[in-house]
């Protein structure tokens, strides 16, 4: 554990990153703990019952509610203490259940984290038994346009059929066909798209604890392509090998279509740890 410098109680509060079970947090803050949201104030367990809150000690006068508020207009600060939060909750998952909390969750005192702890300790021992040897798996769906709607008649189950009609046709028809087709390339790229998260997702899912779609905020075009979908799966570590195949069995499937998938993990399970 980092040590901490000694505040005034009336000064500080507490940013809880996670909370695990006390005997498993214990035995882990005896490694070396990466730096906490303020280097200088090191991590330690706030412990209640069976469980414990993985915290550390935090001026108020920055992180009160106004405080907060005012730093996160600094992209730079917030960068930084989002990555502090984000190693202090993976060193933890790596090593046990955790439920991991969002950035920027702070409690005045020690009292009130161990409030929180004896209020939501039936929720949190649930989440943390439901999440036992599993990990959260992202997986991006992108869409490399002009691949697909080149490609877009060979992989459309509608645009083959046209395709073959129009080539059984007299020249005329042939040829107002063949317009057709053209007209409905995008829309037909557009429904493939959603088949083939679909199809990703079904699949995926049988090989994991649980699956949710998550929004995309913004535009996101990578070397892969376009985004189209993002999903978070709860996987089994000892199930992970199958879920790998599965994922890279769509992969092949869906490369003719310009249709990419990225695999990325694991990471702490926010999308199932919802307290």
């Amino acid at each position: 554990m980092n040590d901490s410098v000694q505040m005034s109680s009336a000064d500080t509060g507490y940013y809880v990153y996670c909370v695990a079970q006390l005997s498993a947090a214990q035995a882990i803050t005896g490694e070396r703990v990466p730096p906490s949201i303020e280097e200088n104030h090191g991590v330690e367990l706030i412990g209640n019952g069976q469980l414990a809150a993985v915290v550390s000690q935090v001026l108020l006068s920055e992180y009160s509610e106004e405080g907060l508020a005012g730093k996160l207009t600094d992209a730079s600060w917030t960068a930084i203490r989002a990555m502090r939060h984000e190693h202090v909750v993976e060193f933890f998952a790596k090593r046990t259940s955790v439920v991991p909390l969002r950035f920027g969750t702070i409690y005045l005192n020690e009292d009130r984290v161990e409030e929180m702890l004896a209020t939501q300790e039936s929720q949190l021992k649930t989440i943390l038994e439901r999440l036992a040897g599993s990990e959260e798996w992202g997986v991006n769906i992108y869409s490399d346009r002009q691949v697909l709607l080149d490609n877009i008649t060979h992989v459309s189950p509608r645009l083959r059929e046209m395709t073959e009609e129009a080539k059984k046709a007299s020249a005329g028809q042939s040829y107002l066909m063949q317009k057709k087709i053209e007209a409905l390339k995008v829309d037909e790229a557009k429904v493939e798209i959603s088949r083939a998260a679909e199809q990703i997702e079904n699949r995926l899912r049988s090989f994991s604890e649980g699956a949710t779609r998550l929004r995309i905020l913004k535009v996101e075009t990578t070397e892969h392509g376009e985004l189209k979908a993002k999903f978070a799966f709860l996987v089994r570590k000892s199930k992970f090998a199958d879920f790998q195949i599965a994922a890279e069995t769509s992969a092949r499937e869906l490369h003719e279509a310009g249709i990419r998938i990225e695999l990325t993990g694991p990471w702490p399970a926010y999308n199932f740890a919802t307290v």
